[in-house]
């Protein structure tokens, strides 16, 4: 066999998108659609003739695709742990525990589990995942985020801001974990700086604490954007005219637009937590609530702290470059077709 028959399935394609699981989905889709031994179908009907069947999201219809004697291997990238849900939405502590059995019992229905982080892994294990676990690292097309100085200045002029202007990013669904309350309260500090937030609250009111961080978003100060739920192609836009990326959030699976802004040149602030010991470690800078502002400002005044900052984005990026990533997924997959 030369050519994979490969189903991508994701309900976010057709359902809720502006979050991580979506631009894993899309950024696994575009790398399998340029290579010559792979025949890349979407959501398709489970067929005899498809070899993989690979599923992101964990829905009814996703279920049912799982389910199918059709459709050859089935894999499940786990992009969502029980922690996750806890802060994103509405109630999710009364719940989690019936989703948490949903989970365990959906994911042990696959013939392989992809894991996309050591954390991830070591929770998939605590969870009780009886399936053979891969671990392959969601990525990203480095090339897709470079831009050229006339093409920032554009996208800063279409915004109306200066090219001298020293701009955070932060990038998310905005909710409790995500902690966009932090990146409010060090704009308040910096009122100089100008500060941009990509994403809202794509689940609207059923998002945990959806009334008060509305409000929040309303009420931000003058010199904080929120961009709302966007396409992934004009949130990259807005990533690419960043000078570092600020991400304080409590809890991570990953953090794919951690890499979308390393690899679009900026320095990363993330909040040090054991989510990214193994997959980012000192190639972001950590801190925490104490430490964030002075670092933010340190950024901007010290020339070999930033330069230093940059180098270390670059290896990220070079890291989870979708190139190196997809030849790790293609062996697993081909892996599976011969056993």
């Amino acid at each position: 066999m030369k050519r994979l028959t490969v189903n991508l399935v994701s309900e976010s394609a057709f359902t809720v998108q502006g979050h991580g699981v979506h631009t894993a989905f899309l950024e696994m889709a575009e790398i399998l659609k340029k290579r010559s031994d792979v025949r890349l179908l979407i959501n398709d009907k489970p067929k005899k003739s498809t070899n993989i069947t690979h599923i992101h999201t964990f829905g009814f219809f996703a279920l049912k695709r799982l389910l199918s004697h059709k459709g050859g291997e089935k894999v499940v990238s786990a992009h969502v742990v029980p922690d996750s849900l806890v802060g994103s939405l509405k109630g999710a502590s009364w719940w989690a525990p019936i989703f948490k059995y949903y989970l365990k019992w959906f994911y042990n229905r696959a013939d392989v589990v992809i894991a996309v982080s050591p954390y991830t892994r070591g929770e998939l294990i605590r969870m009780g995942i009886k399936r053979p676990i891969e671990m392959i690292p969601n990525s990203v097309d480095a090339k897709s985020m470079q831009s050229t100085a006339k093409e920032r200045h554009e996208i800063r002029t279409s915004l109306g801001i200066p090219d001298d202007k020293f701009i955070v990013i932060g990038s998310g669904q905005v909710q409790p974990r995500k902690r966009f309350d932090e990146f409010v309260k060090i704009a308040t500090e910096l009122p100089d700086v100008q500060f941009i937030w990509i994403g809202g609250i794509p689940f609207k009111a059923a998002g945990a604490n959806s009334a008060h961080l509305t409000k929040m978003m309303h009420d931000a100060p003058t010199n904080v954007m929120v961009t709302d739920v966007i396409p992934n192609d004009e949130a990259r836009r807005y990533t690419k005219i960043g000078n570092l990326m600020f991400m304080p959030s409590e809890q991570e699976t990953f953090g794919l637009s951690i890499i979308e802004g390393a690899a679009a040149g900026m320095p990363v602030l993330v909040r040090d937590i054991h989510d990214y010991d193994a997959t980012f470690g000192d190639l972001v800078t950590r801190g925490d609530d104490k430490t964030f502002l002075k670092q933010i400002k340190r950024f901007r005044t010290d020339q070999q702290f930033y330069n230093d900052g940059v180098k270390k984005s670059a290896a990220l990026a070079a890291k989870y470059d979708s190139k190196v990533i997809c030849q790790q997924l293609m062996d697993l997959y081909w892996s599976l077709v011969k056993k």
